[in-house]
C-alpha cells in the first residue's frame, strides 16, 4: 500500500509541476467551454445519483466520472476553438441522455438501464405514447439542464469574440496532452481506490446500483456497453472453465442434497396444467378492500381452496416479463447481460414444455399480443411449447374489446376457452400457458376498467341528526390507485374464465397454477401516500405524526411479493392441496416443486422442491437474497433481520458466497449452452 501512495505523490508532483508556471486565472480565461462542459455533466451525474439512489456524495464517483469527462472531451483540444462546441456538444448530448435515461429506468424498475436493452427495443411491439410520458417524471426534466447551459455559454462567447482570441494564443496539441494526463491521474486514482471485490462486480455487472453508486454513471454505462457487446462473442471463449465450474457445482448438490419422495410427489401426475402467467399482480393485493369490497376476490378465493405460497418471490431483470416466463419454466436464473429470450434464444434448455412434452403433453402458450414481443414466437418454440397462439390467432374486430396494450384480458380467456377446448379433444394431456396483458402498465383505462372505486367514503352525521355519506379521494386519480382499478378487472376476468372452463368440463382433470409475473414497480412515494393517508382529513400524515409508515427500501423489496397458487376444482378440504405454505420461495422453486408434484426429473434447476427444503434462500439477479430470517442488500453489503432471526456472521457469508456461485453458474449454463453440450457429451 505504501508502495502506491508513493507512486501516486509521485505522479502528483509532476503534475503539478507541469501546470506550475501555468497562470490559473489565464486557464480559466482561455478554457471557458470546456470548464463548463467538464462542470455541467459532473453535476449532472452527480444529480443523477440523488434522484435515484439519493446519493449526496461520494468521491469515488465524482473522480470517476471526471476521469471519463476529461479524457473524452480532451479531443475538442485538437480542432480550432470555434469548432469545439461542435465536438463538446454531441458528448453532453450523450451524456444527459445517459442520465435522462437512467433516472426514468431506474424510477419504474429500481436498477440502471444496460445497452443490452437497445437488443431488445425492437422485441417490445407498439408501446403508445403515453406509456412513455406516464414513465418520465418532473425530477427526470431537470437532467437536461446541460443541453441549455452549453449552448448559451457557446453563444455569449461568440458575442465577444472570445474564440478568436483563444485562436491566437492555444495550443491544442500540448492541452489535448495536459488533459488527457490528469484524466489518467484520475483513472489512476479510480483504480488506486479499488477493493478486490469492485473487479469482480465489474466483470459480473449485474450489481449495478453499487456500479453506479462506487464508479458514477459513465463508466458504468461503458462497462455496460462493452460488457453488452461482449455477450455476443464470449460463448467463444472460456467454455471449459465455465463447464469446470458448471459439472463441479452439481456434482456437489448431488453428493449434499439428497431429493427424497415427499407427500406431495406425484399428486399432480396425469393432470393438465393451464397457467396463467399474471401481468403485475402481487400479494399486496390480496390483502386489500376498498370500500368493504375486495380488490381481488377472485384469487382469493382460489388461494383459500387450494395451495397458496404466501412469500413466493419474482426475480426479474432487465427482460421483466420474459425472465419470468423463463426462470419458471427452467429454474434458472436470468442471464446478468441482456436477455435470454433475444440475446440467448438459439440454446438448449431443460424446460417444463419441453420436458412434459416427452412425457406425451400437447404443450401450447396463448398470449394476445404480437408474437414478436419479447421474441416469444421464438423463444417459446426453444422452450419446448408446440405452438403459440400468438395476436393473429385471436379475434380483434371488435374494438370495445380492445383494453391497454391489446385485446382485454376477459376477451382473451373467453376465445382461449374454444382453443383449449380443441386441444383438449385433440390430446390426452396437455399443458398450457396464458399470458396475460391487461394489467400491463400504464393503467389509463379506468373507465374501461369497470365501476370498482379506490375512493374512501363515510357516514358523517350532521347538526340536525341526519346522516350523509362522504366520499374522499384516497387513491382516485393516482397511478396507485389506477393500479388497482386494473387489478381488479384483472381478477374479475380470471373468475370468469375458471367458470367458463368449469362450463366447458375442462377442470375435470386439470390443475389450475397461477403466478405474479413481477410487481407493479410503481415508485416508493405512491405507497407512501397510501399508508399514510390520514381518512379523517383527506390529507397525509405528517412525517413527524407517530402513525407515519416510511416505505424504506426494505419495505419496497420485501412487498414485491407475487401470488403462486395451485388449485384444482376439487382442492378445497383436501389436506394436501389446500393448504398456505410461508416458506420464503423464489420463481426458480415453481419447476422443481412441480416436477416432484408431476413426476419428472430434471438436473439443471437452481431451485429447490419447497416442500424437501426447510431453509430456502431466494437469490436476485443484482446479487440480493432472502431467506426465512432475512433480505441481504448487495450493494450495500448489508442486511434486514425479520423479527425474533438470529444470524451468524458464518451463515451469511456461506449466504452471500452461495449467491454468487448461483448467478455464476446460472450464466455460465446460458451463455456456453451447457444443457446443450451435455447432451451432445451423451450421444
Amino acid at each position: 500500500m505504501n508502495k502506491l501512495v508513493n507512486i501516486v505523490c509521485k505522479i502528483k508532483d509532476k503534475i503539478i509541476n507541469k501546470f506550475r508556471n501555468i497562470s490559473f486565472i489565464l486557464y480559466i480565461k482561455t478554457n471557458v467551454l470546456f470548464i463548463t462542459f467538464v462542470l455541467i455533466n459532473l453535476i449532472n451525474s452527480w444529480l443523477l445519483r440523488i434522484v435515484t439512489m439519493g446519493n449526496y456524495f461520494s468521491i469515488k464517483a465524482m473522480i470517476a466520472d471526471l476521469a471519463f469527462i476529461l479524457v473524452v472531451g480532451s479531443f475538442a483540444y485538437l480542432v480550432k476553438p470555434k469548432k469545439q462546441f461542435r465536438i463538446l456538444m454531441p458528448l453532453t448530448i450523450i451524456m444527459s441522455l445517459i442520465c435522462i435515461i437512467n433516472a426514468v429506468y431506474y424510477e419504474n424498475y429500481v436498477s440502471f438501464a444496460s445497452f443490452s436493452l437497445l437488443s431488445t427495443a425492437s422485441f417490445l411491439g407498439e408501446m403508445d405514447g403515453t406509456v412513455v410520458t406516464t414513465l418520465i417524471k418532473f425530477k427526470d426534466v431537470l437532467l437536461i439542464f446541460p443541453l441549455i447551459v452549453l449552448p448559451v455559454v457557446h453563444i455569449l462567447l461568440k458575442k465577444k469574440k472570445y474564440y478568436s482570441y483563444v485562436d491566437k494564443i492555444e495550443r491544442g496539441k500540448k492541452r489535448f496532452l495536459n488533459t488527457i494526463i490528469l484524466g489518467a491521474f484520475a483513472i489512476f486514482i479510480t483504480i488506486v481506490l479499488m477493493k478486490s471485490a469492485d473487479y469482480s462486480r465489474l466483470k459480473k455487472q449485474w450489481n449495478r446500483e453499487y456500479l453506479v453508486e462506487r464508479f458514477g454513471i459513465y463508466v458504468y454505462q461503458l462497462n455496460d456497453a462493452i460488457k453488452s457487446t461482449e455477450s455476443k462473442f464470449t460463448s467463444l471463449f472460456g467454455y471449459d472453465n465455465a463447464s469446470k465450474t458448471v459439472r463441479e457445482f452439481y456434482e456437489e448438490k448431488k453428493n449434499t442434497e439428497v431429493i427424497e419422495k415427499n407427500e406431495y410427489s406425484n399428486i399432480l401426475e396425469g393432470k393438465n396444467i393451464i397457467v396463467i402467467h399474471a401481468e403485475s399482480i402481487m400479494t399486496h393485493d390480496m390483502t386489500l378492500s376498498f370500500n368493504n369490497l375486495e380488490l381481488t376476490p377472485n384469487l382469493n378465493r382460489l388461494a383459500s381452496e387450494g395451495l397458496f405460497f404466501s412469500n413466493y418471490y419474482p426475480q426479474v431483470s432487465v427482460g421483466t416479463s420474459s425472465d419470468t416466463e423463463f426462470t419458471f419454466n427452467t429454474s434458472l436464473l436470468p442471464a446478468s447481460i441482456g436477455t435470454v429470450f433475444v440475446n440467448y434464444w438459439d440454446r438448449t434448455y431443460e424446460a417444463m414444455p419441453n420436458i412434459l412434452s416427452k412425457k406425451g403433453y400437447y404443450t401450447a402458450s396463448m398470449h394476445a399480443n404480437n408474437g414478436s414481443f419479447w421474441n416469444r414466437e421464438v423463444m417459446h418454440k426453444t422452450l419446448g411449447y408446440n405452438k403459440l397462439y400468438a395476436k393473429s390467432s385471436f379475434d380483434y374486430s371488435d374494438e370495445s374489446k380492445i383494453l391497454g396494450m391489446g385485446l382485454s384480458d376477459k376477451e382473451f380467456f373467453r376465445q382461449s376457452v374454444d382453443k383449449i377446448k380443441k386441444i383438449s379433444e385433440e390430446n390426452k394431456n396437455y399443458y398450457i400457458t396464458l399470458i396475460t396483458l391487461t394489467n400491463h402498465t400504464p393503467w389509463d383505462e379506468g373507465d374501461k376498467y369497470g365501476d370498482y372505486t379506490v375512493d374512501y367514503k363515510k357516514e358523517v352525521t350532521e347538526e340536525d341528526g341526519s346522516v350523509k355519506e362522504v366520499t374522499l379521494p384516497f387513491m382516485e386519480g393516482r397511478e396507485l390507485g389506477n393500479y388497482f382499478k386494473a387489478v381488479h378487472y384483472a381478477d374479475s376476468a380470471l373468475g370468469e374464465f375458471i367458470n367458463e372452463l368449469d362450463s366447458a368440463g375442462l377442470l375435470e382433470n386439470t390443475a389450475i397454477v397461477i403466478y405474479g409475473d413481477h410487481d407493479a414497480k410503481i415508485a416508493k412515494s405512491e405507497y407512501r401516500y397510501f399508508y399514510n393517508y390520514d381518512f379523517e382529513t383527506g390529507k397525509q400524515y405528517d412525517k413527524d405524526d407517530e402513525r407515519y409508515v416510511n416505505v424504506d427500501y426494505y419495505n419496497y423489496e420485501l412487498n414485491r411479493k407475487v401470488p403462486f397458487i395451485i388449485w384444482t376444482k376439487n382442492s378445497k378440504g383436501d389436506k394436501l392441496l389446500n393448504k398456505k405454505v410461508d416458506k420464503v420461495m423464489g420463481m426458480y422453486d415453481a419447476m422443481p416443486t412441480l416436477a416432484n408434484m408431476l413426476n419428472f426429473s430434471y438436473k439443471y434447476a437452481l431451485g429447490h422442491d419447497i416442500f424437501s427444503k426447510d431453509d430456502n434462500i431466494v437469490v436476485f439477479p443484482n446479487g440480493n437474497w432472502i431467506t426465512d430470517k432475512m433480505y441481504y442488500n448487495a450493494q450495500k453489503d448489508e442486511h434486514y433481520l425479520f423479527k425474533d432471526s438470529v444470524v451468524t456472521k458464518e451463515e451469511i457469508d456461506n449466504n452471500k458466497a452461495y449467491a454468487n456461485k448461483l448467478l455464476e453458474v446460472s450464466d455460465s449454463i446460458i451463455v456456453y449452452d451447457l444443457e446443450s453440450g451435455e447432451k451432445n457429451e451423451e450421444k
